[in-house]
């Protein structure tokens, strides 16, 4: 019994002995790390916030360069001229001069009404418009023998002038029932046929003008001072990498309320038919040319609740500025204000940076 009771106390000292011995290593071990709690920090921690590294990053030094500021808006393009070709009088069809699809000139004759009606009332109205002339031709003759009144002479005046005015009206009727074309163009898919009933309300097809067409387009309100009458756009069109040039020729004179933007129409060549209406179009709009442009990566910039801010790299640390900017291309955002010319900005690790952070900024040569 007492040798048992000998093994317990030698093992209960020893697990004793082991604890206080770890115990005493660790306190040493905390004591050098820390100095002693009150030394200055280590060099693996220098000028950290939190005590932290220093974050490897790229950033570029902003320069003043020559900017040529222009805008990408889109835009639909438009015929020259388009219209519905309607008639103007009702009427049976009797004949149809055009194709489907054709091209047609100014004046040519589209479609004729049946017009035999209006021109038996053509013959009446002139047959009654020659007996009233001589009628009146005759007051004349015995107003001057004094034969009859001036009353008499006004009245049979009056009839010729009633009777001239109906042969005229007639005959503008009689002109509607031959359908011509306004201007030249391409004429569309027919409507009607020969033998049917014409009315005001047809369409008989539609006429459109493509050479040239228009290219109409809006930008927004603050571009609305640098767009000018005369600029020269180049637009693509879907289905096509062909780019095609196109002269600014009308502007809107005020500011669309509902969508802020400023309505722009330009007119481009379109001799081989390529460019339909209704077609979409990217267009490109130059603005002006600016000399001392601060040009910053579109990676650098990140959006924010009230803008849009960018890093800039201030002895070794990270530092906020909040900017305004223009115009954006592929690569780079035009900034206006909240840079000057030689800071650095930083283009890699935005997004984990905060404000007073350490960084080690990577400039790639220029």
């Amino acid at each position: 019994m007492k040798v048992k009771y000998i093994v317990y106390a030698i093992l209960i000292i020893g697990f004793t002995a082991l604890v206080g011995y770890r115990i005493s290593k660790n306190k040493s071990a905390a004591g050098e790390s820390g100095g002693g709690g009150g030394g200055a920090p280590t060099a693996g921690a220098k000028g950290g916030a939190g005590g932290g590294p220093a974050m490897r990053v790229d950033g570029v030094v902003v320069k003043p360069q020559a900017f040529n500021n222009s805008l990408a808006v889109t835009g639909s393009i438009e015929a020259n001229e388009q219209v519905a070709i309607r008639g103007q009088v009702s009427g049976l069809v009797r004949s149809i001069t055009f194709q489907e699809g054709s091209q047609v000139k100014k004046g040519q004759v589209l479609v004729k009404i049946d017009d035999a009606e209006l021109r038996a009332q053509l013959a009446q109205a002139q047959t009654q418009q020659n007996l009233a002339s001589e009628n009146a031709e005759r007051a004349r003759l015995l107003l001057q023998k004094e034969a009859i009144s001036r009353e008499e002479y006004d009245i049979a005046t009056a009839d010729f002038r009633t009777a001239k005015a109906q042969t005229q009206l007639i005959r503008a009727q009689l002109s509607k029932t031959t359908i011509i074309a306004p201007f030249s163009g391409r004429i569309g898919l027919r409507n009607i046929s020969v033998g049917a009933f014409l009315s005001p309300e047809t369409v008989v097809a539609n006429l459109v003008s493509t050479d040239p067409v228009k290219i109409t387009f809006s930008v927004p309100e603050k571009y609305s001072n640098q767009v000018k009458p005369n600029t020269q756009i180049s637009f693509s069109v879907a289905g096509s990498n062909e780019k095609f040039a196109g002269n600014v020729y009308a502007i809107e004179p005020g500011i669309e309320a509902t969508s802020r933007t400023l309505q722009l129409r330009a007119r481009a060549a379109n001799p081989s038919g390529f460019l339909r209406p209704g077609s979409f179009a990217s267009v490109e709009l130059p603005l002006s040319v600016l000399n001392n442009a601060l040009l910053v990566p579109s990676e650098a910039v990140v959006p924010v609740q009230n803008g849009k801010k960018v890093f800039v790299a201030e002895k070794g640390k990270a530092q906020e500025r909040m900017i305004e900017t223009s115009t954006r291309t592929e690569k780079d955002v035009l900034v206006t204000s909240g840079i000057q010319p030689g800071d650095t900005v930083l283009t890699t690790g935005i997004l984990t940076l905060k404000e007073g952070s350490p960084v080690k900024v990577k400039v790639p040569a220029s």
